[in-house]
């Protein structure tokens, strides 16, 4: 019986050996790798706690636990104006269970509110760069006087500022002069000269406040070391985030949008930029408590879901009048309902990116002369590298009729002037490789070779091998443009470059692609699954240059929401300076309804007859200029239709006119693009970007066409909402657009309010399956490969007993993929009492009840809480939640997902699917020794 047993894995172990399987994995004895399980972020056994308003400390709350047998871990103390609570680990958890223990420290008579502790990364960029540049050292005295904002009179041609009107405000005089600008991140590198050149912590610093919370060496392992220092040298985002809020003045030319204020700065995470909810939700609160006007948060993870700790914090700062705003991530490849916690939270102003309409390409700074005095330009270093200062004359052959079609690809004239001091501009070319070219100029003398592409998408350093060429590099078309044109008017150009170590940088502005200006393809959509319109709008965030840690680059030039969302608070900061109030609604409100929704952009084409779809870019790119001097006001930002379940038709707004005048008001309707959840013949996966689109629209009547509010008076809106018909309800078809309202001031910007709604039933979607397809999203598969390929039914597992030292070998991996996001996802081992296996020992197992089966009990990690579509995926080796190891026997796993909108204690609520079924064995010390033997 026991030789039987081991015949599959001694078979196995004997083909591998003799290379039968060499081209596919050994999946009879190495183990499983550490990214073949996924599920959520959750860190089990930690909580973040708040503390009943009886319990003035976590002591009582502790002393039950550890009564209860618990071992308790203290984590951190988060004790705040608006929050008191705490965070601790549960050691050994999975002795209780993720359930219980949940349930044993919610019973607590100290606790008011818990979550669980989720793990979250902040993007980790490498920016391109030149080589590190030696910034000059600072004196103490200039360290305590490094602030300096634009003068009066200073223009401001930074494109992201240009796109949202912040040059207009800065022009008359908004800077941020007072505003303090509360940063939640990885902290910030406050050497660098644009951002306080080494003042930190004292009046007249540009970072005033700021407090470490984790420490360089903080990872997912833990090894928390706060201390009362910000400072970031080795991560990078935050120092790129602040430089967007607060850049001093520097080389290349750009500030911050609000260079005058002030910053605190909250680091949460180490170098590897893993952070916690606990440790957001501590730079949150103190943000708040040390007296930030507006707060910027720029992380989270893929959720759906409003409900998670730092979510919560973030809606009190909201809710107490302090605007925060939050990234809503960087994942709009994966479709809709994709909005990141905690921007997803209810009250939380969910920022998303507009691509800039130019990107900025950070180059060396170069030197020319032409008879009108010295002049900058940018170019890129290729090979060889330049060794020494090189001053040398321009020469083109494009700049000659006669030689526009060789561009040094055939042996030169024999004609041509010696090249040696000189420098040959010439353009990246098919007709040859750059090595011939070079090969050809040598001959001539020439030694330095300056390329230029046809297009900004090709700007890229180039490489040349041949002897005697001493440097390689490349400029953008529109600077060699200028210089032919100058050489061709007889002009005599000498141009300067400086060893890249030693050399200035210099940001030169590309073009940035067919969606220059529009919305970013990467930029997560909305809305949340409990239907709140996400995001609320949008700045650019698609290629911002910004500051970058010192000494690795200085500027960097990157991408995502993690750019929007400072910009996003700094013009938060500008627009309440200008309109004397800072609370969060208000601004909100008035941000929401003058911002501009941009045409609907697929990856390809730009679609003008259509706007983009609310769940893409909320009210649109945000115009600070308008909505500083708007003298109409909204009192809501949005409105969500919610699903057809929970439908209202009918709603209202009131408009107020602060002018001096009356004001005649037309109201109308712009629509977006209705995007389908899921393409016609895939009701497994959302669809990713970009999402099928249908030629249908709700559309909008007011009961009244206009309205003339006097001056300083306010007037209620009422409007009716008619669903688009004959779209696919199936296929979860969102569709959303814009009330427009035009008033009749000669040159008042035309208001919106986005609109948002679902023409089908959350609630009647089984979160896993449908009827059109016969996969459920829920099947049994193995550890054999990195796919998840389903096994068929009744296959035979025998692996080590949990705590063995034998490596394991083909475990049973459990596959439940929900559909759509669920409120709670349970995934169960239930014995098969007379199941195939007659020898089963699965039926002596210790059983509890669970929606009608009898469960031996759960997967680690599992109950699962506001489950996004990520799923989860367990190789399961015998352990249990509650640490129990499962006897031998025939078992199948059985997942359980509550549907959206669904009540836990109604069983009808509860979608559940059944894997296969398969037999589970333990390997014996006999059959380990076989195995030893035949694999020696």
């Amino acid at each position: 019986m026991r030789f039987s047993q081991c015949a599959p894995l001694l078979l196995g172990t004997l083909a591998s050996a003799v290379g039968v399987l060499a081209d596919t994995p050994d999946a009879s004895t190495a183990a499983p790798a550490a990214d073949a399980e996924s599920t959520s972020n959750i860190i089990a056994g930690a909580y973040i706690v708040e503390l009943d308003d009886a319990s003035p400390d976590a002591e009582s709350l502790y002393k039950d636990l550890r009564a209860d047998g618990l071992e308790v871990k203290p984590s951190m103390d988060l004790k705040f104006r608006l929050f008191n609570g705490v965070s601790f680990r549960v050691e050994s958890p999975d002795a209780v269970g993720a359930d219980a223990l949940t349930a044993q420290i919610a019973a607590k008579g100290a606790v008011k509110a818990l979550w669980p502790v989720r793990g979250i990364r902040f993007p980790k960029f490498n920016p391109p760069s030149a080589r590190p540049h030696k910034l000059p050292a600072s004196t103490p005295q200039q360290q305590k006087h490094q602030r300096r904002g634009l003068g009066d009179g200073d223009g401001d041609a930074f494109t992201p500022h240009l796109m949202t009107q912040v040059d207009k405000l800065r022009a008359e005089g908004f800077t941020g002069k007072g505003l303090h600008i509360g940063i939640v991140d990885t902290g910030v590198d406050y050497r660098h000269p644009a951002l306080g050149n080494g003042c930190f912590g004292h009046e007249g610093c540009l970072v005033t406040k700021g407090w470490d919370f984790a420490g360089d060496e903080f990872d997912e392992g833990g090894n928390l070391k706060p201390d009362n220092d910000p400072i970031d040298t080795c991560q990078g985002h935050g120092t790129h985030v602040s430089g967007i809020v607060a850049a001093q003045a520097n080389e290349l030319g750009f500030t911050g949008a609000a260079p005058d204020a002030t910053l605190g700065v909250y680091k949460t995470s180490g170098c590897a930029g893993f952070a916690t909810s606990e440790l957001l939700v501590a730079g949150i609160y103190r943000a708040h408590d040390e007296g930030a006007d507006v707060v910027s948060l720029s992380a989270g993870d893929d959720s759906g879901f409003s409900s998670d700790a730092a979510a919560d914090a973030v809606s009190r700062l909201a809710a107490a009048g302090v605007p925060v705003t939050v990234a809503t991530g960087n994942s709009g490849g994966l479709g809709l309902w994709n909005a990141a916690s905690p921007a997803s939270g209810r009250e939380v102003a969910a920022i998303g990116s507009v691509d800039n309409t130019k990107l900025p390409t950070i180059m060396t700074r170069g030197e020319f002369t032409n008879g009108t005095g010295s002049h900058g330009f940018g170019w890129l270093e290729g090979n060889p590298i330049l060794q020494t200062n090189t001053t040398v004359r321009l020469w083109a052959p494009a700049a000659n009729a006669s030689d526009l079609t060789t561009y040094a690809c055939t042996s030169v004239p024999a004609d041509l002037p010696d090249l040696n001091g000189v420098a040959i501009l010439l353009p990246f070319t098919v007709n040859c490789n750059s090595d011939n070219q070079a090969a050809n100029l040598v001959t001539k003398g020439g030694k330095h070779i300056i390329y230029y592409p046809e297009s900004d998408a090709r700007v890229a350093a180039t490489y040349v091998y041949t002897k005697g060429i001493e440097g390689v590099f490349v400029v953008s078309p529109a600077q060699a443009a200028a210089w032919l044109k100058a050489l061709r008017a007889g002009q005599q150009i000498d141009v300067t470059m400086t060893p890249v170590e030693s050399a200035r940088i210099w940001a030169e502005d590309l073009s940035n692609g067919p969606g220059a200006g529009l919305t970013s393809g990467f930029t997560s959509w909305g809305p949340s699954w409990e239907m709140v319109v996400k995001p609320q709008f949008t700045t650019p965030g698609g290629g911002i240059l910004s500051t970058w840690t010192w000494g690795e680059g200085d500027y960097a030039v990157n991408p995502g929401t993690s750019m929007s969302a400072p910009l996003a608070a700094a013009i938060y900061g500008l627009v309440g300076q200008a309109r004397k109030t800072l609370n969060a609604q208000a601004l909100r409100n008035v941000l929401s309804s003058t911002a501009k929704p941009l045409p609907w952009f697929d990856g390809k084409t730009t679609h003008d007859d259509v706007l983009a779809p609310v769940p893409q870019q909320g009210a649109g790119l945000v115009q600070a200029y308008d909505a500083a001097h708007a003298t109409t006001l909204v009192d809501t930002s949005s409105f969500s239709f919610n699903d057809t379940d929970n439908f209202t038709p009918k709603r209202t707004f009131t408009l107020e006119n602060t002018a001096a005048e009356a004001v005649t008001y037309t109201f109308g309707h712009a629509k977006a693009a209705t995007a389908y959840s899921f393409s016609a013949d895939d009701m497994l996966t959302i669809a990713r970007f970009p999402p099928p689109t249908a030629d249908a629209w709700a559309s909008i009547a007011f009961e009244s066409d206009t309205v003339t509010v006097p001056a300083g008076a306010s007037a209620k809106v009422t409007f009716t909402l008619t669903p688009p018909a004959g779209l696919d309800a199936g296929r979860l078809p969102v569709y959303s657009g814009y009330i427009t309202i035009t008033p009749s001031s000669p040159g008042a910007a035309r208001l919106t309010l986005p609109y948002v709604g679902l023409a089908g039933s959350l609630h009647d979607f089984p979160p896993f399956h449908n009827q059109r397809v016969a996969h459920t999203g829920v099947y049994l598969s193995s550890t054999e490969t990195h796919f998840l390929i389903p096994v068929a039914a009744n296959r035979t597992f025998t692996i080590p007993r949990p705590g063995s030292t034998w490596a394991p070998s083909v475990l049973p991996k459990m596959v439940a993929i929900p559909t759509i996001g669920t409120p709670e996802l349970h995934v169960d081992l239930v014995p098969l009492h007379n199941g195939s296996d007659s020898g089963s020992d699965s039926g002596n197992a210790t059983t509890k009840p669970w929606l009608g089966y009898t469960i031996v009990g759960s997967l680690p990690r599992t109950p699962l809480y506001y489950a996004p579509t990520i799923g989860y995926t367990h190789n399961f080796d015998g352990r249990l939640a509650d640490g129990t190891v499962a006897p031998e026997g025939a078992y199948k796993f059985v997942a359980s997902a509550l549907r959206i909108h669904g009540d836990r204690d109604n069983k009808d609520d509860w979608v559940v699917v059944e894997s296969v079924p398969f037999v589970l064995k333990y390997l014996s010390q006999k059959c380990k020794r076989r195995l030893l033997e035949a694999a020696a």
